[in-house]
């Protein structure tokens, strides 16, 4: 019946059956072709084939197209097959296709061999079920928590290679403090990045392969992808695909634990959020009606976007009338004559394990990237009765968000009310020297390079060679590791006396 309809309507028509029997989609095309509609509402099988074939026709005769294969691999599809059409609208034969696990002479799919739809044998539902477990084996998979995002960390960049595999280690550890398990890391360098698909064809189709083989769930990318390349990747997958900035934001939205920084993560969300609404979903052509039914009144898009901004207008009321409370506590601060010293440094460099040991606090210090958001202040007293005030602030990246950079713009101005900065260091860090360059670009950025600062290398326990040999470049560095207080005294006397020299003892009644 379906290639008698095809027949007379000159038209592609296709089946989406799930491997229950049932079903799920019936799609007209025109002579040449088939447009898949986004199977996001269909359940899935929940192996690493999506749990649905296509059957479809050709009434022009051809055979299974390289388009077909691109969507048996993009969408995961058990199976493609295609029903031939003879002159007289009858089934000539049925030609199916499905995926391997690992390569053949080059090709990751085969094909069956051709069977009038009357005489199908083998048996579906066994075929599947063995390729399932052919792909379970594949890999030597482990048995992992399925509530789990398993990801794929793909960079495609012009930078050299050493500097690429940095970036990419950093971004393991994004991955690895947003609970996101790692399956493997792909490097693409390439003279020009491709600007629809930020990487090639061929590569795309080599990583859904390996997401198919290790069972991964998500694609992150480490470059910002605008609108447009996020658009033009997942409309060849059914992965779900973010990039370093999503990444981070989202482990901001985990960690911001007070109203402050949950306002602030809220708004860089909405701000990143904005320019990348898209109209791709149907309902958002269809139109609401204007006062009266009268005009087209306005379109889904145009009303979230509205939402979104008229959010970001009420987080900035709530973040200003935040900040002018923060500015009265810094004011009772002054009032008390305590200078105040700021710990700034890359992310996990160690400072609020720093400031934990200094002030015998119990503050969140974790091995992991932005372990700490909100800024936290204890009162610290050096060996010659002297006392300050040591605050703790968020940590910094690499490319950090600019939209998290505006948002905790309020949060960091607690940098300025220093008198002295404090550099932590990971010194054990081969990037170390990097990530100095970074924070101090980001200093230079928030208008904070004119503070004096100290710089503490930290974990100088973890050192393979003699913190001698660094001295030569840096005779003013401060080595300590943050977990072991008798390394601290060092820094308790420089920092002591860089106090001393910036500020009047008379005026805070030291001696």
């Amino acid at each position: 019946m379906v290639c008698a309809l095809s027949h007379e309507l000159n038209r592609q028509i296709g089946l989406l059956i799930h491997r229950s029997g049932k079903v799920e989609e019936i799609i007209v095309g025109d002579h040449t072709r088939l447009v898949i509609p986004q199977l996001t509402q269909i359940r899935t099988s929940g192996g690493r084939l999506r749990g649905l074939r296509l059957v479809h026709t050709h009434p022009g005769g051809e055979d299974i197209t390289d388009d077909d294969l691109m969507d048996l691999l993009f969408l995961r599809l058990d199976m493609i097959s295609v029903l031939k059409i003879t002159d007289d609208g009858l089934p000539e034969k049925l030609y199916s296709a499905h995926l391997l696990p690992t390569a053949r002479e080059g090709f990751s799919w085969t094909f069956l061999q051709p069977v009038h739809p009357a005489q199908q044998i083998e048996s579906f539902e066994e075929i599947i079920t063995a390729l399932e477990e052919e792909f379970r084996r594949s890999r030597d998979s482990k048995i992992i928590d399925e509530r789990v995002d398993r990801a794929l960390l793909i960079s495609v960049t012009t930078e050299p290679r050493h500097l690429a595999e940095a970036s990419m280690s950093e971004l393991s550890e994004l991955a690895r403090t947003d609970n996101v398990l790692v399956l493997e890391m792909i490097i693409q360098r390439r003279k020009k990045i491709n600007p629809r698909y930020i990487l090639g064809k061929g590569r795309l189709t080599d990583i859904m392969i390996l997401a198919l083989q290790y069972d991964a769930n998500l694609l992150i990318f480490n470059q910002e992808l605008n609108p447009s390349q996020i658009r033009s990747i997942t409309d060849f997958t059914d992965l779900r695909v973010i990039d370093r900035t999503q990444l981070i934001l989202d482990i901001f939205a985990h960690r911001a634990r007070s109203r402050e920084g949950k306002l602030q993560v809220e708004m860089a969300q909405l701000k990143y959020m904005l320019p990348r609404l898209s109209s791709r979903d149907d309902s958002l052509s269809r139109l609401t009606g204007g006062i009266g039914a009268r005009g087209p009144g306005e379109t889904k898009l145009e009303i979230d976007r509205r939402r979104i901004n008229d959010r970001l207008a009420r987080l900035g009321k709530e973040l200003k009338s935040i900040g002018k409370e923060r500015y009265r506590r810094r004011s009772q601060r002054r009032k008390k004559d305590l200078p105040v010293i700021s710990l700034v440094g890359y992310t996990n460099a160690g400072k609020s394990t720093l400031l934990n040991t200094l002030t015998d606090s119990d503050i969140l210090a974790e091995d992991k990237l932005f372990a700490t958001l909100d800024p936290t202040s204890r009162r610290l007293r050096f060996p010659e009765d002297m006392e300050v005030i040591i605050t703790d602030t968020v940590g910094f990246i690499h490319n950090l968000p600019e939209a998290l950079l505006q948002a905790f713009k309020a949060t960091l101005e607690e940098l300025a009310e220093a008198d002295l900065l404090v550099h932590v260091i990971d010194v054990s860090n081969p990037d170390h020297t990097y990530h100095i360059a970074v924070v101090e670009s980001l200093l230079v950025e928030l208008e904070l390079s004119n503070i004096p600062c100290l710089k503490v290398y930290n974990k100088s326990d973890l050192l393979e060679y003699e913190t001698e040999d660094v001295k030569v470049d840096d005779p003013d560095a401060v080595y300590i590791s943050a977990i072991d207080k008798t390394t601290l005294d060092p820094f308790m006397v420089q920092a002591q006396k860089m106090m001393t020299k910036l500020i009047k003892p008379e005026a805070y009644g030291w001696r």
